[in-house]
C-alpha cells in the first residue's frame, strides 16, 4: 500500500530573504546559463546547494558536495531555513499557459508530503523510464553529504472521487509561498497540520498504485540510501489514528514527493522532440530510401514548425507519425503498422505503438545506426521541447536531421508503468516542473 507522511519541513525564511529569489527549477533542468543566473539571483539561491560550481582551489569532484553540506548546516543555523514547528503537508498549485496551445491557461493541482519508499517488485510504485548510472551516483554523493531531499519527486495517482482536491482545494485559502518562475508559471504554496484532513488524505492513498511521472534518478537514488541506512532490526512503525499522525519507519524509509491525481484536470504532458548530428555520412535521399521499409514518406510543403506540430496531431490519432526535418526539407513519416509489427516482435503491444519507441528502435537505432550506447551518452542525440528550435537547427545545418514527435499520452503511460515496462529516456515532458527550495526534507 502506498504510505504517505506529514513532516517538518525546512523552508525559506521569508523575513531573511526573498522565497522568489532562492527556489530554482529541478537539478536536471538548469542549463550553464541558469545556475549563473541563480547564482547572481541570491548567496542563498539553492542552486549553491543543489548544483554548485567548482571552484578554482577544489582539490576533487567532491568539493562541491562538502560545499553544500557547509552551506545547508550555515543556512540552517543562521536562520534563513527554518523548519515548521509542526509535522505539516503543503497544497502546491500551479497556474501556467500551455505551450503551444495559442494561449490556454491550465493549473495543475496537488501535495507535497513524504512517501515511503518501495521496491519497484513490490508494486506500489511503478517506473515508466530507464535510468542511467551516472546522475544516480551524483546525487547520491549530494544526499549522503547533506542528509536532506531539496525537491519533490512527482508522483501519479488516480482518484476520480476528487480526495485531494475536495480536501485541500475547494475553501479560501491563503498562500505563504507565492512566486512565479522564468516560463511564468505561477507557484502557489500553503500548509495543512490538522491531523484529520492529513489522515483522510493517507487513508484515500492507501490503496493506490503511483506512477513515478518526474523524478526517476532521484527516486532510486533515495531508494538506494535508504537501503545503506536501515536500521539492522528494522523499526516499528507508527500507525494512524483520529489524533496521532504516522511517521516512516526511520527517516531515510521516505522520500518528499508531489502527488498529482491523473482524474484531475491540469496534467499536461509535452513532447520531446529528437536532434541528431555528427553522423558520418548522413544523407537526406539515403535516409528517406531506408525509411520507406517502415514508413510512407509524404514530403511537406514547409518547414515551419507550428505547420509541422499540427500535422502531426492530426496523423497522431490512432497513428504513429515522425516529422523528419534535414537542410533539403520537411518530411512526414506515417508507420506501416504491418512492417513496424514484424520488426519490433520482440516487443509488446503496449511498446509498439508507442511513437517513442519506433522512433528509437527503428529510426535512431536502425535507420541511423545510433547505437543504444550512444543514446544513452547522448553523442549523437540531443533533446529539445522547443519544435521551432529542433527545425532550425536542421535547417541550418547545424543538425543532421530534427525529428519532431507527438506527445506521450497519459492512457499510454499508466498502461505501460503498470504492466511493468518501460520507455526510452525523455519519453515524457510533464509541464510546468516543480520548483525546488518550496520545501526540503532533513533526514536530521
Amino acid at each position: 500500500m502506498a504510505r504517505i507522511y506529514p513532516f517538518r519541513g525546512l523552508r525559506y525564511n521569508p523575513t531573511i530573504v526573498r522565497v522568489q529569489d532562492c527556489v530554482t527549477q529541478p537539478y536536471d533542468k538548469i542549463t550553464p546559463a541558469m545556475q549563473q543566473a541563480y547564482y547572481q539571483k541570491s548567496p542563498y539561491n539553492l542552486v549553491r546547494i543543489i548544483l554548485g560550481l567548482p571552484e578554482l582551489f577544489d582539490e576533487n569532484g567532491g568539493d562541491v558536495y562538502t560545499r553544500a553540506a557547509r552551506d545547508f548546516t550555515a543556512w540552517r543555523e543562521s536562520g534563513v531555513l527554518a523548519a515548521e514547528p509542526e509535522p505539516c503537508i503543503f497544497a502546491y498549485s500551479q497556474r501556467f499557459t500551455v505551450p503551444g496551445s495559442n494561449g490556454a491557461v491550465a493549473e495543475r493541482r496537488g501535495f507535497i508530503a513524504l512517501g515511503e519508499l518501495y521496491d519497484y517488485a513490490q508494486n506500489v510504485i511503478f517506473r515508466h523510464e530507464q535510468t542511467l548510472s551516472k546522475p544516480k551516483s551524483d546525487r547520491l554523493n549530494l544526499l549522503r553529504a547533506t542528509r536532506a531531499h531539496f525537491g519533490q519527486i512527482f508522483m501519479l495517482y488516480s482518484d476520480p472521487g476528487l480526495t485531494a482536491e475536495k480536501l485541500l482545494f475547494s475553501g479560501n485559502y491563503v498562500p505563504d509561498i507565492e512566486v512565479t518562475d522564468e516560463y511564468d508559471v505561477q507557484h502557489r504554496v500553503w500548509k495543512v497540520s490538522d491531523p484529520s484532513t492529513i489522515n483522510m488524505l493517507a487513508g484515500a492513498l492507501e490503496d493506490k498504485k503511483l506512477i513515478i511521472a518526474d523524478g526517476h534518478h532521484r527516486y532510486e537514488t533515495a531508494l538506494n540510501y535508504s537501503r545503506e541506512c536501515a536500521p539492522a532490526a528494522g523499526a516499528e512503525r507508527t500507525e494512524r489514528n483520529t489524533n496521532t499522525i504516522a511517521q516512516p519507519p526511520h527517516p531515510e524509509a521516505a522520500v518528499m514527493m508531489t502527488f498529482v491525481n491523473m482524474d484531475a484536470e491540469g496534467l499536461v504532458i509535452l513532447p520531446t522532440h529528437r536532434v541528431v548530428s555528427g553522423l558520418e555520412s548522413f544523407k537526406t535521399a539515403a535516409f528517406l530510401d531506408k525509411a520507406k521499409a517502415y514508413f510512407a514518406i509524404e514530403p511537406c510543403e514547409t518547414s515551419d514548425a507550428s505547420a509541422l506540430t499540427a500535422k502531426l496531431a492530426a496523423v497522431g490519432n490512432g497513428a504513429t507519425a515522425f516529422a523528419a526535418v534535414t537542410r533539403e526539407g520537411a518530411y512526414l513519416l506515417t508507420a506501416k503498422p504491418e512492417a513496424v509489427a514484424e520488426a519490433l516482435a520482440d516487443l509488446s503491444d503496449r511498446q509498439r505503438q508507442l511513437d517513442v519507441v519506433q522512433l528509437h528502435a527503428l529510426v535512431l537505432e536502425q535507420l541511423l545506426g545510433i547505437t543504444p550506447e550512444a543514446i544513452r551518452e547522448q553523442r549523437n542525440l540531443r533533446y529539445l521541447r522547443d519544435a521551432a528550435e529542433a527545425v532550425e537547427q536542421a535547417v541550418r545545418g547545424a543538425a543532421d536531421v530534427s525529428l519532431l514527435m507527438n506527445p506521450v499520452t497519459l492512457n499510454q503511460l499508466r498502461e505501460v508503468a503498470f504492466a511493468g515496462e518501460v520507455m526510452p529516456q525523455k519519453s515524457t515532458d510533464f509541464y510546468p516542473k516543480l520548483l525546488s527550495g518550496l520545501a526540503i526534507y532533513a533526514l536530521d
